[in-house]
């Protein structure tokens, strides 16, 4: 197929690669991050934009929203269930912008990183790890 014939990846498009990248994970790993459910938007809600204080849509490609696991407790009521969003739009944006990975790479990386947040990384403790692999 030629790029004259391809036409944007869909949000469904977008969900077979995160579920690649997601089974292409150790095994290990994809077991420890238990139920976590996986959303593909073309971006971020306005109310979560506010709330995180960006302004740019754009600037936002995934988002963890649940209680991580380090902060869970059998004490605490039953949570809402994890969340991992992706953000179609930004991360083509970031895609064309970047020029130097491929679709699928960078929406492994996404989904990856908030992962990290669900098992109660920080964004720099989440730079370290991929700095150091």
């Amino acid at each position: 197929m030629t790029w004259t014939e391809r036409m944007a990846p869909s949000l469904d498009d977008f969900a077979a690669l995160a579920r690649r990248a997601f089974d292409d994970l150790p095994a290990d790993f994809r077991r420890q991050t238990g139920d976590v459910v996986f959303r593909i938007d073309d971006f971020a809600s306005d109310e979560v934009l506010d709330d995180l204080g960006i302004e740019d849509p754009f600037e936002l490609t995934g988002l963890y929203q649940g209680v991580d696991l380090a902060r869970r407790s059998l004490f605490d009521p039953t949570p809402q269930p994890s969340m991992v969003f992706l953000y179609r739009r930004p991360i083509l944006d970031e895609w064309c912008e970047r020029g130097d990975v491929t679709l699928g790479e960078l929406i492994a990386h996404v989904l990856v990183h908030e992962i990290g947040h669900h098992f109660g990384l920080s964004d720099d403790d989440i730079h370290r790890i991929e700095d150091d692999a």
